[in-house]
């Protein structure tokens, strides 16, 4: 499917994009959003296709919604899933690449589109990691349902997260009107969590090594352990 026509981007809002993983078949979601306006979105199966999108489109930020990193034999999870679930939120475990691409009734699938954006995206934007300064453009790794407990305050069930994911993303300044399915909130949230990256109001979830995960920062939301802020706007 096409992408949306997109507005001529403003010198002042800086564009960001989301996007939301999914199989083979169900293919990729994008939203671009220039300040907390939706200016584009995009569904397309090829991560190629989806990289050069978010590039031409000149997104500063792109936040998606699938491991940037596989687990390590031996774990039982990576670091920022771990860390999830003592804050209370439930997230899947990434396998291992091996167990991903073995899987008999391919389980998986999306992970391994994931992995292949993520790779695409590199080309031209740097991942996010704790221990290295970086310069935008960037992307990294980012869970709408986390993000959602992030806006909210507090830890928010899954079970309605049409509803919840929608009045979250009105209630800070993105109309949803044309975000007509679930996939496409998801990348709206990751889009808004890539604008808060860009606003310097962010926090790292994880480490280089497993993977790190960025979410949004909301003082309320006070169950979450401290990490480290960087800011990317400055630099």
């Amino acid at each position: 499917m096409p992408a949306s026509q997109a507005k001529t981007q403003s010198l002042h809002s800086p564009r960001t994009a989301g996007v939301d993983v999914g199989g083979v078949k169900k293919g990729f979601h994008a939203v671009l959003l220039e300040g907390l306006e939706i200016v584009a979105t995009l569904q397309s199966r090829n991560a190629e296709e989806v990289a050069s999108w978010c590039r031409d489109q000149g997104a500063m930020a792109v936040g998606v919604d699938a491991p940037c990193c596989w687990r390590t034999p031996g774990g039982s999870a990576r670091t920022a899933e771990r860390q999830l679930m003592r804050e209370g939120i439930y997230c899947f475990s990434t396998p291992t690449e091996k167990e991903a691409r073995n899987h008999p009734r391919g389980y998986y699938e999306w992970m391994l589109q994931g992995m292949a954006l993520h790779h695409a995206l590199r080309r031209d934007f740097e991942i996010i990691s704790e221990d290295q300064p970086l310069k935008n453009p960037v992307c990294f790794e980012t869970f709408p349902q986390a993000v959602a407990c992030v806006l909210a305050g507090r830890v928010v069930k899954a079970g309605d997260k049409r509803t919840v994911r929608r009045a979250l993303l009105e209630e800070v300044g993105i109309q949803t009107a044309s975000l007509r399915s679930m996939d496409l909130l998801d990348a709206a949230l990751c889009a808004f969590t890539a604008r808060q990256v860009m606003k310097g109001s962010f926090r790292i979830v994880g480490d280089s090594l497993s993977g790190c995960m960025i979410l949004p920062v909301n003082p309320d939301f006070t169950q979450r352990q401290a990490n480290p802020e960087m800011s990317l706007a400055q630099k």
